[in-house]
């Protein structure tokens, strides 16, 4: 059914602590300060957060890893010359992150979308990104099992 949201506020007022959260954009372009602003009002914490970087200066995404609401990272670029909060946080042992390549990084929400149960690419396969997941020979060239990342919110 479809339901018209009037507000900020009611548009993430369901998200609960813990939730798995995907934020859109590409460092701050197309970022959703808004929707992050109403984020932090409603008060949700431990949260997962999924998006290309780990925050930059002290707007947005940054201000959630400020605040202590972010669990967990889940990003193909967490580090970047204004990304202090993350750095902070990261170095203090108070984040986690999962650092996933950029194309991964699509391909497994766009695996969760799609319903896929997971995919072998070749990508990561012999780092440490490949550390603890299944790995194959697949015509001749070493590939790793990437698991889709799904949210609760996007």
């Amino acid at each position: 059914m479809l339901q018209f949201i009037d507000t900020v506020g009611e548009a993430v007022a369901g998200i609960k602590d813990g939730s798995t959260v995907m934020i859109g954009g590409f460092g701050n372009a197309g970022q959703p300060f808004e929707l992050i602003d109403a984020l932090l009002e409603c008060g949700a914490t431990d949260l997962t957060v999924v998006n290309n970087n780990a925050g930059q200066g002290d707007q947005g995404l940054a201000l959630l890893i400020k605040e202590g609401r972010v669990r967990k990272m889940i990003c193909s670029f967490p580090r970047q010359s204004d990304s202090w909060h993350f750095d902070a946080k990261y170095k203090a042992g108070q984040i986690e992150l999962e650092l996933v390549p950029q194309g991964n990084l699509a391909e497994r929400i766009r695996a969760a979308g799609a319903g896929i149960g997971g995919f072998f690419t070749p990508t990561g396969y012999g780092t440490m990104l490949a550390e603890g997941k299944e790995t194959r020979i697949i015509d001749g060239l070493g590939h790793v099992f990437e698991t889709p990342i799904h949210a609760d919110v996007a």
